[in-house]
C-alpha cells in the first residue's frame, strides 16, 4: 500500500456549458460526492479527489491515495510519483465522459425536440458519468423506491463498513467503494438490515455473492460498451461476440434486485450505453405531461409501457437518448425547481408595430409623428426574455390600434 498526495491545485480548461459539477454531481447519478467548504470530494479508484469549478476551469487535487490490490487500478502505482497529472487528468476525462462534445449533443436534441429546447437552457453542462460498473450496480439497487438523500446515506454506510479507508478531509473519513468479495460474506445481509437497508440488504448480498463467486472474473466489465471502454484494467471473459445494449440489459436482469429501471441505470452510467433510458416515476411524469403519453396513474409499469417510453425517446434523441433524458430528469427534480424557473437578464428587443386608421397626428414615445396614412414604427423596448420561453411576445406581433380625435 503506497500513500501519495498531490496537494497543489491543478486545472483542466472547461466551461460551465461543457461540464457543471454542481448539477452533474447532484442529479442522482453518483451518491458518494460530498461537498465541504465549496469543494466536492470523493474517492475514485483509491484516490481521494477534491474538485472545484469556476467559469473557465475545473480545478482538482489529490488529497491522498492508496493502491491496495483489491482496487485493481488501471495504471500500476509503484511509488508516489506515479500518481501524476496525466493519470488524474485521464481519470477525470474518463469519469466525466469528456470525449463527447456536449454542445453539439444539446444542439441536436434541441433541433429534434421542442420540449428539450425549452428546458435545456437552464440546465447546461449535465454529463453522464462513466462510473465503475460494480458501484453503479449496487448503488442503483439501493435506489429502489428511494430518494437521492437516502440512497446517498446507504452508499455512505457501505463504504464506511466495507470499503478501504483512503484518507481524511478535516475530521471526515473517506473510503473507497467495497468490492464484490467484501459484500458477499454470510453475515452481510443481517448487518445491512441492522443498518437500515430493509429488503435491499438481501438483494445486495445475493448479487455480491453471484458476481464474486458464480460469475467469471471480469464478467460485469464484459458488458461495457466497447465504444466507451471502462477505466478498470480487468481482463474480461472471451465470449466471441461484441456486447450490445440489449444483451447487457438482459444479463443484468438476471441479478437479484435488478429490474428494468435499475438495469438501464447501470447500462447508462456504469456500462457506457448512451441509448439506455431509465424510466421511473419522474420520467413517466415527463412522458405524460410533455409527450402526450396516456394519463394512467401508476407507480409500476408493464414491460410494454416501459419499453414504449424508452423507444419513443430513443426515436427522438438518438443514440445518446439517456443523456438527453438526464437533462429533463434533472429539470423535473424538486431540488432544482428554482433553477428551472430562473429568469434571464432583460434584453432590448426591436418590436415592429403597425398603426392603422389614424385620424389625426399622434405621437408615439414622443418621437415618431404619424399622419393619417398607415405607417410603421420600430420601437425599441426592454422586455424580459426567458431562456426557456419563445421570444415572440405579444408586443412582437403586428396589431391595429384606433386613435380617436
Amino acid at each position: 500500500m503506497h500513500p501519495a498526495q498531490i496537494p497543489e491545485w491543478r486545472k483542466l480548461p472547461l466551461t460551465l456549458a461543457d461540464l457543471c459539477i454542481e448539477t452533474t454531481l447532484r442529479c442522482g447519478q453518483s451518491f458518494r460526492w460530498r461537498k465541504i467548504n465549496d469543494e466536492w470530494n470523493c474517492v475514485l479508484y483509491g484516490r481521494l479527489l477534491s474538485l472545484k469549478q469556476d467559469k473557465s476551469h475545473l480545478h482538482y487535487r489529490v488529497v491522498s491515495a492508496i493502491t491496495p490490490a483489491a482496487l485493481a487500478p488501471p495504471l500500476p502505482v509503484k511509488c508516489e510519483s506515479d500518481i501524476g497529472e496525466d493519470d488524474i487528468q485521464a481519470l477525470l476525462k474518463h469519469y466525466f465522459s469528456l470525449k463527447h462534445d456536449l454542445g453539439t449533443l444539446y444542439e441536436q436534441w434541441s433541433k429534434s425536440d421542442a420540449n428539450f429546447q425549452k428546458k435545456a437552457p437552464n440546465f447546461t453542462g449535465i454529463r453522464i458519468l462513466s462510473q465503475d460498473p460494480w458501484e453503479a450496480l449496487i448503488a442503483f439497487i439501493c435506489s429502489s423506491n428511494n430518494n437521492i438523500s437516502r440512497i446517498s446515506q446507504m452508499v455512505h454506510k457501505l463504504c464506511i463498513h466495507y470499503g478501504p479507508l483512503v484518507g481524511h478531509i478535516g475530521d471526515e473519513a473517506f473510503h473507497d467503494f467495497p468490492n464484490p468479495q467484501s459484500l458477499s460474506g454470510s453475515k452481510v445481509e443481517a448487518h445491512l438490515r441492522d443498518l437500515g437497508f430493509g429488503y435491499r440488504a438481501k438483494y445486495i448480498a445475493e448479487t455480491a455473492r453471484i458476481v464474486a463467486k458464480e460469475k467469471p472474473e471480469g464478467w460485469l466489465e464484459s458488458l461495457i460498451n466497447p465504444e466507451n471502454p471502462g477505466w478498470s484494467a480487468k481482463e474480461t471473459p472471451k465470449g466471441g461476440y461484441l456486447p450490445t445494449y440489449r444483451h447487457a440489459h438482459e444479463q443484468l436482469l438476471l441479478l437479484s434486485g435488478v429490474g428494468p429501471k435499475v438495469a438501464d441505470c447501470v447500462c447508462l452510467m456504469g456500462l457506457g450505453w448512451g441509448e439506455a433510458v431509465p424510466v421511473d416515476t419522474h420520467v413517466w411524469q415527463i412522458a405524460q405531461r410533455d409527450y402526450r403519453f396516456g394519463k394512467v396513474k401508476t407507480k409500476t409499469f408493464s414491460k410494454a409501457m416501459y419499453d414504449s417510453v424508452g423507444d419513443h425517446f430513443r426515436k427522438i434523441w438518438g443514440p445518446y437518448a439517456g443523456w438527453a433524458q438526464s437533462v429533463l430528469f434533472t429539470a423535473n427534480l424538486k431540488s432544482f425547481s428554482e433553477q428551472a424557473f430562473e429568469k434571464a437578464e432583460p434584453v432590448e428587443v426591436k418590436v415592429e408595430v403597425e398603426i392603422k386608421e389614424v385620424e389625426q397626428d399622434a405621437i408615439i414615445d414622443e418621437a415618431v409623428p404619424l399622419t393619417r396614412k398607415r405607417r410603421r414604427a420600430t420601437v425599441v423596448d426592454t422586455v424580459k426574455v426567458e431562456d426557456h420561453a419563445p421570444t415572440n411576445t405579444a408586443r412582437a406581433v403586428r396589431k391595429s390600434r384606433r386613435t380617436k380625435a
